[in-house]
């Protein structure tokens, strides 16, 4: 069911998997799997339509053990509107949050079907949330520089981020692959599907070593971050050390 005007559900980091939440095996990982991370982000941008109607500036979700929960911030509000509903035994927060926002969208049809404003669905929506006061940290999310490389690529050279700002960056990359051949390659009786990725992200990031590039991104440590004004989700920033 969802929740609404209940006391704001305190958010602890854990070593869970920021997509479901999964603690089995994710050691120093942030997500337990490249499809549990994309199956959250295509719920999160599937709902996109509502936080537009919404006039939404930002947004963030994120999840504990027992609520899920979406906090929107309009433009021109200087408040958090938070949306909050209790998980369902053995569902992903993504599923939660999908039963969630039906809804909140199924509200905002009604209240637009029987005035015939859109603004004034928009507002009934608001009004079924808590209001918070916006904090100092939630009025300017993070801004952070980013390597433009893919993820998974990292991830199948064993290469931590913080590896890529080393001075011998090539050296750590050949490295990587080596080891990593001496256990995938076909020869030594690894798939051959597994081995091409591999000889793809090294190839790829020994590419970027020769000419770096970076991206600038903002959001929130840990949290689930919607940016109003190209209206898409990103995964959470890393935390800072």
């Amino acid at each position: 069911m969802f929740i609404a005007c209940r006391p704001s559900a305190k958010y602890q980091k854990q070593s869970a998997c920021l997509s479901c939440g999964a603690t089995n095996h994710i050691e120093k990982r942030r997500y337990c799997s490249i499809k549990c991370r994309q199956h959250l982000r295509q719920k999160l941008n599937a709902r996109s339509g509502l936080l537009s109607a919404l006039n939404t500036r930002y947004a963030t979700f994120y999840f504990t053990g027992q609520m899920i929960i979406l906090d929107v911030v309009p433009y021109g509000r200087r408040e958090i509107f938070r949306y909050q509903a209790l998980r369902t035994a053995g569902s992903k927060p993504a599923d939660d949050f999908g039963k969630m926002t039906n809804l909140l969208g199924n509200a905002w049809w009604a209240e637009e079907k029987r005035t015939k404003k859109t603004y004034l669905a928009s507002q009934y929506v608001l009004e079924m949330a808590e209001r918070l006061v916006i904090s100092e940290g939630l009025r300017r999310p993070r801004l952070i520089k980013a390597p433009s490389v893919k993820a998974e690529y990292l991830v199948c050279l064993g290469i931590k981020g913080a590896d890529l700002g080393v001075r011998d960056l090539p050296k750590v990359i050949k490295n990587a692959y080596r080891s990593q051949v001496k256990i995938h390659h076909p020869d030594k009786g690894g798939s051959s599907a597994d081995f091409r990725k591999i000889y793809e992200a090294y190839q790829d990031l020994l590419r970027w070593a020769e000419n770096p590039k970076f991206m600038t991104r903002r959001g929130f440590p840990d949290k689930w971050y919607y940016d109003g004004e190209n209206q898409k989700w990103v995964q959470p920033l890393p935390a800072k050390k």
